[in-house]
């Protein structure tokens, strides 16, 4: 299967957007979804009913297709202004065919906001792909050490840039082997030495650009493996 995979990456837009000089592996499309495209996912997003909303301390989030949980998720329909992303990605041959996404995870980031270094972990199949909406933000990456001592003592070692509109593709070491997050600031200063995947980006950056964030939703598309349709006891 993987090499099925390797293959369709090869042969796919997907070989063309592949973040240099950084483990692997990560593939970034800017403008992978349209302004009208970006509009309606806001637009849905903010219209759906209160009770679709978890809130956490530090932002809040829907989940569509189920909630993950050890013991398999109950899967729930995907809704069709949804679906439609995912079936984009899809596309792309990013999963194989018994492997295709069927949870969405939406966040919203104000500025200010962010998250703490995680991995995405072993609810999911190892490859996670995520498209922003309404802000860029900046994705930092930490090596994962054995210990939490060591990982507080450790410093990111480089970013990713997340363009309005883009995709971002994560597997193989950076899914496993390194933790993603994003400061809690207002804005994000360029650093050409830090930050290593402005070459594919759609816009031209200088050194020292100060970038203002507004509110951010990510769409993270990914495969849960453990599914039912039937009620279970947590």
């Amino acid at each position: 299967m993987e090499n099925s995979l390797d293959k369709n990456l090869e042969n796919s837009l997907l070989h063309r957007n592949i973040i240099q000089k950084i483990p692997p592996s990560a593939y970034y499309i800017p403008n992978f979804i349209t302004e009208e495209e970006e509009n309606e996912i806001i637009k849905n997003v903010n219209e759906s009913p209160l009770p679709k909303w978890t809130q956490l301390s530090n932002r809040r989030l829907q989940n569509w297709g189920g909630i993950p949980h050890p013991k398999g998720m109950i899967a729930e329909e995907i809704p069709k202004w949804l679906q439609k992303y995912v079936d984009k990605v899809s596309a792309l041959n990013v999963f194989s065919n018994k492997t295709s996404p069927n949870h969405v995870l939406i966040n919203e980031y104000l500025p200010n906001q962010g998250i703490m270094g995680h991995t995405d972990g072993p609810l999911f199949h190892p490859i996670v792909t995520t498209i922003s909406c309404g802000s860029h933000t900046l994705l930092e990456f930490t090596k994962r050490l054995a210990t939490d001592e060591e990982q507080r003592l450790i410093k990111p070692k480089f970013a990713i840039l997340l363009e309005r509109r883009s995709l971002l593709i994560l597997r193989d070491q950076l899914y496993n082997d390194y933790l993603h997050s994003i400061n809690e600031v207002a804005c994000d200063t360029i650093n050409k030495d830090f930050i290593c995947n402005l070459d594919l980006c759609c816009n031209n950056y200088n050194d020292k650009d100060v970038l203002e964030r507004g509110t951010r939703l990510s769409l993270t598309i990914r495969h849960v493996p453990k599914t039912s349709k039937l009620k279970l006891r947590f």
